[in-house]
């Protein structure tokens, strides 16, 4: 009894050093990993800050190799999907041409606060956050305009700002561009029913889809079957181990990790409302055609998430000082992330 005691608190012990020793390697590389994306290039910026916005504090992130470049306002999509924890891993293919501002929108991600849960967020909102946060970058980064650029709800909002305040900005840029959200799931529908047309395996996710495009019954049919027919935002994967750069990211501690993810158990309600409200469909823009700054987009032929085809059909219609739309074939709704390269390249050829 006493020897079967002993191999057991032996093999205790070595499992606690092993355990102890992972720990420790882990600790350490993560360190000097982000001790390194912490840099600050010559003659750049690299940091992060709080900001007072409309009444909430809010989080960007500041990155560029040269300060004397343009300023460039990413806005993430959603709305409520911050991508803080990881974009910095394709946002900075941007840095040499311009100083990159990352912007954790209105209570999520790194500007999440519980007091606001119960806040019931509005266009009006919205386009004074926007209005705001455009006049602090300018005014910090010394620049008298910067190029907008959203990502799929962030299209609606950063081209709402556009034709807004139109004064403030270089051009506008919108990748995964939608118009209209209840024109862009009722096409939604009907190009899933063509898809599922023959396949008895997916009629519970038709049936899911008549719940209201504000149910999560009807997100998590569409999300599944996006995926069942490879239209889903990751068909072909992320170019860039997005693991790899959650843990090696300069911005987030331990605890912002666990508290992103805790956000969309918690904080989340918040734009479900949103989500389901009047407000939400004040960003339309089937009626706003008239921009007065360079109108530009990179969508993908294969994105049924944000509907390509009414993002080019709007592009044909609209009237900008100068317009232009990139076509990624094969692409889907994370055509940023999945080809960040190729996406690179296209917004240098914007810039130049």
């Amino acid at each position: 009894m006493k020897k079967a005691s002993k191999k057991i608190l032996n093999i205790l012990k070595w499992f606690l050093i092993i355990l102890c020793t992972l720990i420790v390697s882990f600790s350490v590389v993560r360190f000097v990993g982000r001790k390194i994306n912490a840099k600050i290039p010559k003659g750049g910026i690299n940091q992060e800050l709080y900001v007072d916005i409309n009444g909430s504090k809010q989080w960007i992130s500041i990155y560029g190799q040269n300060k004397a470049n343009p300023v460039l306002l990413y806005l993430h999509g959603g709305p409520g999907s911050a991508t803080s924890p990881y974009d910095y891993a394709f946002t900075r293919k941007w840095s040499d041409i311009y100083t990159v501002v990352t912007w954790d929108q209105r209570n999520c991600g790194k500007s999440f606060t519980s007091d606001q849960n119960s806040l019931e967020l509005t266009h009006d909102i919205f386009m004074q956050d926007g209005l705001e946060m455009t006049q602090f970058i300018l005014d910090y980064l010394g620049k008298e305009k910067l190029t907008l650029l959203g990502h799929s709800w962030g299209t609606l909002f950063g081209a709402n700002l556009a034709l807004a305040y139109p004064e403030y900005y270089d051009c506008y840029i919108g990748t995964g561009q939608v118009v209209d959200l209840d024109e862009n799931e009722k096409a939604f529908v009907e190009a899933a029913y063509k898809w599922a047309y023959g396949d008895s395996s997916s009629s519970k996710y038709l049936e899911m889809l008549s719940s209201g495009t504000d149910s999560r019954e009807y997100l998590l049919a569409r999300q599944a079957l996006m995926k069942k027919y490879g239209y889903d935002m990751f068909a072909k994967g992320r170019d860039y181990n997005m693991v790899a750069a959650i843990i090696f990211n300069p911005y987030y501690s331990i605890s912002d990790i666990i508290g992103a993810v805790q956000y969309y158990g918690t904080g989340f309600a918040v734009y479900e409302r949103f989500w389901s409200s009047a407000e939400i469909n004040k960003f339309s823009l089937k009626d706003k055609l008239e921009y007065e700054i360079p109108y530009y987009n990179i969508n993908g032929d294969r994105d049924y998430q944000a509907n390509y085809i009414q993002a080019q059909e709007y592009f044909d219609k609209l009237k900008a000082p100068a317009k232009r739309i990139f076509i990624m074939k094969g692409e889907t709704h994370g055509l940023l992330e999945a080809h960040s390269k190729e996406f690179s390249d296209i917004i240098h050829e914007i810039a130049r």
